[in-house]
Formats: structure tokens, C-alpha cells, sequence
């Protein structure tokens, strides 16, 4: 039975005639879940959860806020999840009001007609404000993706804790902080890591590429968002340049998330004088990947990305000048290290440049640092187990912590 919003009435419709012949005793009452993602990571992560909790719940209501995938799985979207695509704390200020109002709308929405769980998605700041006014109602929450507050503002683990009932993890240390200041979490496990393979060919990813089988290969990843690509793009097409003064037989290939951040790098790499030699790609990030021997990385999911497919890589990370601003004077950040590898692992496997440090001259010289580690071998040993620590089933690991909220044991 596929997924769609028309087999969900098919369900109810059956379940209500089930009702009407008097079989009500052995009927169980579907849950209504309101559940709220605001960008594309969020979106493909609800969905799968949306799945995951139909195997247990075949005629659950789903509503909220929904990208494509979770509309396509049966969520009724009251918004866009398109629509709350913004990030960083200064770069949100134009959109506020829009967003503000969101938020109040659904917040109403919500209370007039409970739902029995709000799961908010990833997107924190939005949903934490939306799981703390439902829960002071007596509305059940849960957050699928934790802060990053075990790294910076960890001060807001107190709003936490008073705006969830559940937080669902999908790293370990997450949990460990979260028992720490006890916060109810469980650890998931990571979808990526169930998703990826253990292994992955160079060889097919590159002929899938249409790359040279031999020629050693950057992927070059300067984010998902436009921020990302504003901030890293031209120091990353710089950085290309850089690298083909010194090895002109050096390939890149460089997955674009979206068609505006394809145009705003292509546009960095004519700048850079570079354009003809970056073969740039619609998404397939996970396959240029695979044929790279080292990659170019923006700080964020795309380094677990790389950590999975076993690839050296050089991280970088440059937030806005206002941003950055208040991170330094209010130091708010709590950990040296920012890349997943090097927080799972405990260890600075890989390197990180952080805002002024993110120039060509300094990461060019660690891109082929990389490229020529003597410790490759060791080092897919390490990246192989934080894999298998991250393989745990995490939509169905997720969806039975829910269950279990809605249900609990007599």
C-alpha cells in the first residue's frame, strides 16, 4: 500500500464502518501528529519519520508545516517548508516578521484543535519557541535533531527542557549531555549512516561522473544555502585556482544543492578565472563524494556526508560579519572543534579553518596535505567505526521513542 493522503481516508473510511457495525472494541484511535520541518534536510528526515510511524500507526493523521517529501508521504501542509529556508542569527532578521507570524498562526492553530504530539524537525529556534507554547497547554512534544547547545549557548538547556518532552538525538554525545542536565533523550542513531553503504567505488562514482579514472579528484561542497555559498564560495574558487597553479592536473567536481546556489558558485568560479575546469552538478553530493579522493567542505552535514563515504577532507566555516560578531564578543562557543569526524571521534582527524582563516593560501596547502596522508588506510578505519555508531535504525528508533510517548506502558 503506497503512502498518499487518499489511502489515509481509504483507512479512516474503514476504521469509521468498522465503528458503525459495532466492532468499536478492537479498534484503537488513530493519532493526529503535527509535525514541522523548515528546510530540505528536515523535509526528507519527516518523511522518512512520517513512514516509519505509518508501519505503526497505518491511519495517523500527519499536519504542520511540510516540504515536498513529506507532502508526497501524506503530511497536509497548513505551510510551505520552503518557505522557512533561512539561517544564521544575523540573516534571519529580514524575514522575522514573516516567520513571527508563522510561528503565532500555527501556535493557534495547534491549541484550538490539539494534536497528540507536535515533532518538530530539525529548524530548533523556530520549533523550540512552537514546542514551548504547546507544552505549557499540556500538548506532548517532541525535537527530531538536537541543537548544537553541548557547543555554544548552552544556556538553553533550561528552555529545553521546558519546551520538549522528548529529545530525539542522532549523535551520541547528545544524549550524554542531555542526561547530564536531565532532559529526557534517546539516542536514534543518524539516517545517513543507515542509508550510505559501508563501502562505496571510487571507480563507479567516477564513471558515473564522466571523470577521468586516474587524474586525483577535489570535490569541492560550499554549502546548501545561499548564506553558505556567499561566505565560502569565493574563498573556495580562489582556493581552486590556487591548486591548479601548483598541480594543473588536479579534477574538481563541485554538487550544487540548488539551482540559486549553482548560479551564485558558478558565478564565484568565473570570478576565480575557473569555471571551465569544476564540473558543477545538480545535488549527487554523495556521489562526487565517492570519487573524490579528498574534499573542500563546508562545516555542517556534509562533513558526516564525508566522514561516511570515508574521504579525507579539509572543513571550512565563515558565518556573517554580524554573527560572528556576537559569537566572539559573547563567547558563545564551548568546543575547539566543529566538524563532525572530530566530534564524534573525540580527535582532530581532519582540519578546520573558522572565519579568517578561511583563505586560499592556507587551504590550499591542507587540500593536498590531505591528498597525500600517509594514514589514509587508518583513517577509514576510524571513519568506518563512527559509521557503524551511527547505524541504528534511526527512523525506526525514532518512531518507536514516539510511539512509546503517545502509548506509554501501563
Amino acid at each position: 500500500m503506497s503512502n498518499t493522503a487518499f489511502d489515509v481516508k481509504d483507512i479512516k473510511a474503514a476504521v469509521a464502518d468498522q465503528i458503525d457495525a459495532g466492532d468499536f472494541f478492537d479498534v484503537k484511535p488513530w493519532p493526529r501528529i503535527a509535525i514541522v520541518a523548515g528546510e530540505t534536510s528536515g523535509d526528507n528526515l519527516g518523511a522518512a519519520l512520517i513512514h516509519a510511524l505509518r508501519i505503526k500507526f497505518p491511519a495517523a493523521e500527519f499536519v504542520g508545516i511540510a516540504g515536498p517529501h513529506m507532502r508526497k508521504a501524506g503530511c497536509d501542509d497548513w505551510y510551505r517548508a520552503e518557505s522557512l529556508a533561512v539561517m544564521g542569527l544575523a540573516e534571519v532578521v529580514p524575514h522575522l516578521r514573516r516567520l513571527m507570524r508563522i510561528r503565532k498562526n500555527l501556535i493557534s492553530k495547534l491549541i484550538a484543535d490539539p494534536p497528540d504530539v507536535y515533532v518538530g524537525v530539525d529548524y530548533k529556534e523556530f520549533n523550540l519557541s512552537v514546542e514551548r507554547a504547546l507544552k505549557k497547554t499540556g500538548i506532548r512534544t517532541v525535537q527530531y535533531v538536537s541543537p548544537q547547545v553541548w557547543a555554544w549557548r548552552q544556556g538553553r538547556v533550561k528552555k529545553i527542557s521546558d519546551a520538549v518532552d522528548l529529545m530525539l538525538c542522532l549523535l551520541p554525545f547528545e544524549k550524554q549531555f542531555y542526561d547530564g542536565h536531565r532532559v529526557q533523550a534517546t539516542f536514534v542513531g543518524h539516517p545517513l549512516a543507515d542509508e550510505m553503504p559501508e563501502q562505496v567505488s571510487s571507480a563507479v562514482a567516477r564513471h558515473m561522473l564522466d571523470l577521468d579514472a586516474d587524474a586525483p579528484c577535489i570535490a569541492v561542497l560550499p554549502g546548501s544555502r545561499d548564506a553558505e555559498v556567499a561566505h565560502l564560495g569565493p574563498d573556495f574558487s580562489k582556493t581552486i585556482a590556487w591548486l591548479l597553479q601548483r598541480r594543473p592536473e588536479l579534477q574538481f567536481v563541485a554538487p550544487m544543492a540548488t539551482a540559486r546556489t549553482h548560479a551564485m558558485f558558478q558565478q564565484a568560479l568565473q570570478h576565480a578565472g575557473v569555471i571551465n575546469k569544476v564540473k558543477l552538478l545538480d545535488g549527487q553530493s554523495q556521489r562526487a563524494l565517492a570519487a573524490c579522493d579528498v574534499a573542500l567542505i563546508a562545516s555542517g552535514t556534509a562533513t558526516l556526508e564525508a566522514t561516511l563515504t570515508k574521504r579525507p577532507m579539509v572543513v571550512a566555516y565563515r558565518a556573517g560579519w554580524l554573527t560572528t560578531f556576537f559569537v566572539n564578543v559573547f563567547k558563545l562557543i564551548k568546543t575547539d572543534v566543529i566538524s563532525h569526524p572530530n566530534l564524534l571521534s573525540g580527535k582532530k582527524l581532519v582540519p578546520e579553518f573558522i572565519s579568517g582563516r578561511v583563505r586560499a593560501e592556507l587551504l590550499g596547502p591542507a587540500v593536498l596535505e590531505q591528498l597525500s596522508r600517509p594514514d589514509k588506510a587508518e583513517l577509514e578505519q576510524q571513519f568506518t567505526q563512527i559509521h557503524l555508531q551511527l547505524r541504528q535504525n534511526a527512523n525506526e528508533q525514532a518512531a518507536n521513542a514516539i510511539a512509546a510517548l503517545l502509548d506509554p506502558p501501563k
